[in-house]
């Protein structure tokens, strides 16, 4: 390094190096140009700069320097090693790995070369590789303890975990009797549970056990030992020893559900469907009750037999776990319900508990067969956990009047109006959730819950503005929206994607839904530095997993949904293209005069509004951008705030497929995957992946409505195309014919009769009804009123079971604005679309879609009357207004008492 150097340039070229492992850049810089003064042509120095200026952000010239630099010394190792440093820090880690794999070339025993590509070829999983660089690395420095750990875990990566074990059992033969040292205890600990985890991965169960119950004295973790131990009793089958030590582990903490979990087990009594038989019943209630007598302080061991128990022991453990938590006001006490309403028959007996204790409290003041008195709030809770209740079951009608009554009792709680916002948004008035999601935001300024619940319902009534600046509230100073960003806060930006979606803003929204594929992007890369962190602090365990938990990282549903919101930007850009400026001229000039200045005046408005902001948003950033140092902070501007340039893409399809290919990947079991596939793959005239998607479809459900439509459109879009002509197309025809009989759907059916069928079988379902009615549209388009005909003919049935206060209705708001919808868009019948508008309204009375009676769309609602009225505070911003004042007084808070329901 530096070698053909004189002594004085050659000790310069030595300081480069230190400054840049110093991040000392401008002093390096500065030996840098001493030595190419003398020496300009010098490759290793002016790579060296080159890699210097790249961590200045000085990139292009960092690239032009290494390259020349690289092209003056071709045969050396710091040349290339440099180069492919500078491609790693961009990322680029192929052509990383190639420059590692050059610079061994000429210098194969370099050790900082060959660790920096182990660090690389972990990352991109080249795992045979990263055996052998990590092999080469031990054979070259047996002595370090990293490279015997780095060789083992790269055979377990490797999936070849016994090798693995091998090396960890060759390095503990190369340690002193009394090692470790006190300050390595906790590594070397690690390394040993770590040999037992893969002695239990390779089945070596009883040899496992044997080495914990050795190493025993050496591991410092005992909890991490107990329970490694019990997994391996379990195993094993000494299920006596392995309860003792789940009583033990209980001891430590009693609220470890994965402790009961593991007790059930060792008794016999673990089923994972959850159903047990009245024996199994009484052996776990008494061991229960056991439990709860020694750790009475513990919540789990009073709510895991909720599960389990049945009838009148149900309802007695039920009440005895629900007193004392309304007595003391816990708002989660729902939540922590919820799971038992999807147990037969649990809701109905909850329902009578809640109904008792209300009116016991009501007419005595306390708990039925209890002299004590309770305090007023307990009423309050009992009516807000009713209304959840209620709402749950699909009764939103008196689940307002409970959560009206509750808010009337105490007006001071935050939960009730958060409640309530909920109820609203489930009622289908979005507006009116987000204006009560708001009175809970201005009643605590300081609490983030709060005012992200109040964002959330804002994105979803389309007040994107607003919940934007409500939002930033909780935001560092300076370029606001950029921090939410910069934070990852992934929820918001895939909420404001999906309201701009909805909004036909498709730039905006693909740039939301892009942001959150970006951090996933990121997250992945952020594994980099772990590779060599994990191996020198011996965190293996939690290191291997974290690279599974990489490996699976696209399978998570934030990711899904904004994949799959990507492709439908790419789908809607395909399917209506943007006018370009010359298109838009054209259609400006058949406009009249007057029509013209107007249009005009708009634009011209609408540019000084967005130099307005543009300058506010300037002004902060500048004003917060300044350290205490007095320096600037200078953040990068975005050359395309609001995705003009993401709308411009030539071919929306390709890039549609690139997230496709993702969704097939890591969602394959998802039914929104493989529609979004088959919408894309028909448009790109890809017929045989169309029919993949079609067949997976299938797979997963075949009663599905979605499925039938794509079933039914595919053979009808197919069996419309040009007879085939070259040899490709005659062989895909020819597989489509010996596919469709083996559909069962199809057999022996043309696609009307399997159309009728559908219908007849699904007949008292309102969404197959209305894809059945739309397929009779798309095979028949004379039989258009025919196809209405089977829509309006749908009847709304009772659904019997919701307990003692009534039936609900079967239909569900969501099904019924898509049948709207497919009237409006598809079978473009206006009249018959605003009829059912308006026999929708009678079902959905709050719903603002279909301007229900009660709902903020209807100007005679409690809501709008309330708006009118300015003296509790008003809600103007509500109107499509972007100001709100955020210090506003909490005077609205009674308005909403207002807000109940006509029985």
């Amino acid at each position: 390094m530096g070698a053909s150097l004189p002594p004085k340039e050659a000790n310069l070229f030595k300081l480069i190096v230190k400054s840049y492992e110093t991040k000392q850049y401008k002093k390096g810089l500065k030996a840098a140009d001493a030595i190419l003064k003398k020496f300009p042509d010098h490759g290793e120095t002016l790579s060296m700069k080159g890699l210097t200026l790249n961590c200045m952000d000085r990139k292009s010239e960092a690239y032009e320097l290494v390259r020349q630099g690289l092209k003056n010394d071709l045969k050396s190792h710091v040349c290339w090693h440099v180069y492919g440093l500078l491609y790693r820090s961009d990322r680029e880690y192929r052509e990383a790995i190639k420059c590692y794999r050059n610079a061994l070339r000429i210098d194969p025993d370099n050790i900082e070369i060959l660790r920096d590509l182990s660090l690389l070829q972990a990352q991109m999983r080249d795992l045979t590789g990263f055996v052998e660089t990590r092999q080469q690395l031990l054979t070259l420095k047996p002595n370090h303890r990293m490279n015997w750990i780095g060789f083992a875990v790269s055979h377990h990566l490797n999936t070849n975990p016994s090798k693995a074990i091998d090396i960890l059992e060759a390095y503990e033969g190369t340690l002193e009797e009394d090692y470790p040292p006190e300050n390595e205890r906790c590594e070397h600990g690690e390394m040993l549970l770590y040999k037992v985890s893969l002695m239990e991965e390779c089945g070596y169960i009883d040899r496992a056990l044997e080495e914990l119950n050795k190493k025993e004295s050496k591991i410092v973790d005992k909890l991490a030992y107990k329970e490694q131990e019990v997994s391996l009793l379990v195993k094993l089958g000494h299920l006596e020893e392995g309860a003792k030590l789940y009583r033990a582990l209980l001891s430590m903490n009693p609220d470890n559900y994965g402790y009961y979990e593991g007790l059930q087990k060792c008794a016999g009594l673990y089923r994972d469907s959850g159903e047990y038989s009245s024996d199994e019943i009484d052996q776990l209630s008494s061991l229960y009750k056991s439990l709860s007598e020694q750790y009475s302080w513990s919540s789990a061991v009073k709510r895991i037999p909720l599960d389990f128990l049945q009838g009148d022991k149900f309802r007695e453990a039920a009440d005895n776990y629900i007193r004392p938590l309304l007595t003391k006001g816990v708002p989660s006490l729902f939540s922590d319900l919820s799971p038992l309403y999807d147990h037969p028959g649990k809701a109905d007996i909850l329902q009578q508990l809640f109904l008792e204790l209300e009116h016991s409290v009501r007419t005595t003041g306390g708990y039925p067969g209890r002299g004590e008195k309770e305090p007023p709030s307990t009423l309050m809770w009992i009516l807000f956990l009713l209304a959840q209740h209620y709402d749950r079951r699909g009764q939103h009608d008196v689940a307002l009047s409970k959560i009206d009554e509750a808010i009337e009792h105490t007006p001071t709680v935050i939960d009730l109006y958060s409640v309530k916002s909920r109820i609203l948004k489930h009622v289908g008035d979005l507006a009116a959730a987000a204006a009560l999601a708001d009175e809970a935001r201005c009643m605590d300024l300081a609490d983030r819950y709060i005012n992200s619940e109040c964002v959330k319902r804002m994105l979803q009534a389309d007040q994107v503005t607003l919940a934007e600046k409500t939002a930033v509230l909780f935001t560092k100073d300076g370029d606001q929206h950029n921090n939410l960003h910069d934070m990852q806060c992934m929820w918001y930006e895939l909420a404001s994607g999906e309201s701009y979606f909805r909004q036909g803003d498709l730039g905006r929204a693909l740039k939301k839904f892009l942001a959150v594929e970006k951090h996933y992007a990121d997250i992945t890369e952020d594994q980099f530095d772990f590779h060599s962190y994990c191996l020198r602090k011996m965190t293996l365990r939690a290191y291997v997993e974290m690279l599974k938990f990489q490996d699976r990282l696209h399978a998570h549903p934030y990711f899904h949904k904004a994949a799959a919101g990507a492709i439908r930007c790419y789908i809607r850009l395909f399917d209506s293209p943007p006018k370009s400026a010359a298109e838009e001229d054209d259609e400006t000039s058949k406009l009249l005069p007057s029509q013209k200045k107007k249009l005009r005046q708009k634009q011209r408005k609408a540019e000084a509004r967005a130099k307005k902001e543009a300058e506010v948003k300037n002004e902060d950033s500048t004003a917060s951008g300044v350290s205490k140092s007095g320096k600037k902070n200078v953040k990068p501007v975005d050359p395309d705030p609001h995705g003009e340039k993401l709308v411009q893409v030539e071919d929306p399809l390709s890039e549609a497929t690139k997230y496709l290919k993702l969704l097939q990947k890591n969602s394959p079991d998802s039914l929104e995957t493989h529609l979004l596939a088959f919408e894309v793959n028909m448009r790109k005239r890809k017929i045989l992946l169309a029919f993949q998607a079609v067949k997976q479809l299938l797979r997963l459900d075949a009663e599905s409505p979605d499925t039938h439509r794509c079933l039914i459109k595919f053979f009808h879009g197919v069996s419309s195309m040009v007879s085939p002509v070259t040899d490709s197309e005659k062989l895909i025809w020819t597989v489509l014919e010996e596919e469709r009989p083996t559909i069962s759907q199809l057999h022996g059916k043309s696609l009307m009769e399997a159309n009728d069928s559908f219908l007849e079988k699904h007949k008292d379902s309102l969404l197959h009804r209305a894809a059945a009615a739309e397929m009779l549209y798309v095979l028949e388009p004379n039989s258009k009123s025919r196809a209405i005909k089977i829509i309006e003919d749908s009847t709304n049935k009772l659904s019997q079971t919701n307990g003692a206060l009534g039936a609900v209705m079967e239909w569900k708001l969501r099904d019924c604005i898509a049948v709207h919808k497919l009237l409006e868009s598809v079978l473009v019948d206006h009249d018959v679309a605003s009829r059912w508008k308006v026999h929708c309204a009678k079902y959905f009375p709050y719903s603002a879609y279909f301007e229900g009676s009660h709902s903020s769309a209807s100007p005679s609602s409690a809501y709008n009357q309330i708006r009118k009225n300015p003296e509790n505070g008003g809600m103007d911003h509500l109107a499509g207004g972007a100001s709100v004042d955020f210090a506003a007084p909490n005077g609205k808070l009674e308005s909403f008492k207002d807000l109940t329901i006509s029985q």
